[in-house]
């Protein structure tokens, strides 16, 4: 079957466009400030907008609703396929991928092929990390305003669960953003099974990723049994309650985290890597116990990722946090991603007014 044209899909069924299609045009069209119908605006210089696409339901859906606003001639809408390797055949899927956005008229369509650096966490995350380490990088390369992901709202009903189950923090709970730098995210109201009903009105050729079905991961298992489960104790609409929940704490973080990169502005101390010794960022003991908790914890977690780490658990942030009391071991408290973090004993070779004492201090190893 050849790829779609969405251009020409428009004119053969010219007042029977499917309305799950219609929808998700509205959404995509509302967050980029385009508009679904009426005369096409002239753009001497449209912008450039990527959509990263694994080939699945989701991300395909997503690519094909983007290249209409491309047919319009407002935007620019190109791809990047992200090739993780982690399956037999990932890079003949990958392929296939690309063809197929280039059929929906995606231009440039960009196939990364990354590896893994697993660094102390799970295959999930390492997968996260490097795919978005490759959507940023292509982005830059290719001057893209913009990078669109195929999220959906069953993914952020998922992601609640996964933070509840973890006992994770506000931003963990608070899912994921509309809108987060450069990414954006216009699907998180539409449900999954709409994106296969809009793959199948638009005649694209979807990818079903085998691991959606492995239950060895835990988002598979919450998936495929404890929504439904949910669902059927507590009645109907489960996956909407607790997106919905994820749109209130959303606002609460987002507050908590512009006041915490504020304070994290303030505090922070730089020294860059030298000789055996990897970069290395000083906090003031004293300014940290002052802070309220939320901050406290969100400025030792700006630390960690801007050592080049990944975002700690709240356990770890948590260990670090104590050794903020002065009590017990100075450290160094592991935290993710290579970062360790401790506290200047008193019984190091350090004067008490000097630039070390009373500071904690995190580095990541070469």
């Amino acid at each position: 079957m050849e790829p779609v044209n969405t251009a020409r899909e428009d004119r053969r069924t010219r007042g029977r466009l499917d309305p799950t299609v219609g929808k998700a045009r509205a959404m995509v069209g509302q967050l980029l400030g385009l508009k679904t119908t009426g005369k096409n605006r002239v753009v001497a210089d449209p912008p450039l907008l990527l959509v990263g696409c694994s080939g699945g339901p989701d991300s395909l859906a997503l690519a094909a609703v983007c290249a209409f606003f491309a047919s319009r001639g407002e935007v620019r809408v190109g791809a990047v396929v992200v090739d993780h390797q982690m399956q037999s055949g990932s890079a003949e899927v990958a392929q296939a991928t690309a063809e197929q956005l280039r059929g929906l008229g995606l231009d440039p369509v960009v196939v990364r092929r990354v590896d893994l650096n697993h660094d102390g966490v799970g295959p999930e995350a390492a997968a996260r990390a490097a795919r978005f380490a490759a959507l940023e990088e292509t982005a830059l390369e290719l001057g893209a305003h913009n990078v669109l992901l195929g999220h959906t709202l069953d993914d952020q009903a998922e992601s609640v669960l996964l933070g509840l189950a973890r006992g994770s923090g506000t931003r963990s709970l608070a899912g994921m953003r509309e809108r987060r730098g450069m990414y954006l995210r216009p699907f998180l109201a539409l449900r999954r099974h709409e994106t296969l009903t809009i793959c199948e009105a638009l005649e694209l050729r979807p990818w079903h990723d085998p691991a959606n079905q492995d239950l060895a991961y835990l988002r598979v298992r919450v998936r495929n049994r404890v929504i439904p489960f949910l669902g059927s104790e507590l009645g109907p609409g489960i996956a909407e309650s607790l997106a919905r929940s994820a749109s209130i704490l959303g606002h609460d973080a987002d507050y908590l985290d512009e006041l915490a990169a504020a304070e994290y502005a303030t505090l922070a101390v730089r020294r860059p890597a030298s000789g055996h010794a990897g970069p290395e960022i000083t906090l003031p003991e004293g300014a940290l116990r002052g802070l309220a908790p939320a901050l406290r914890m969100r400025v030792l977690a700006l630390a960690a990722v801007d050592l080049g780490g990944v975002q700690p658990s709240l356990e770890r942030l948590a260990a670090a946090e104590k050794l903020l009391e002065r009590k017990g071991s100075a450290g160094p408290v592991q935290l993710a991603g290579k970062v360790s973090a401790w506290r200047i004993s008193r019984n190091q070779d350090v004067p008490q007014d000097g630039p070390g004492y009373g500071k904690l201090v995190l580095r990541r190893s070469t």
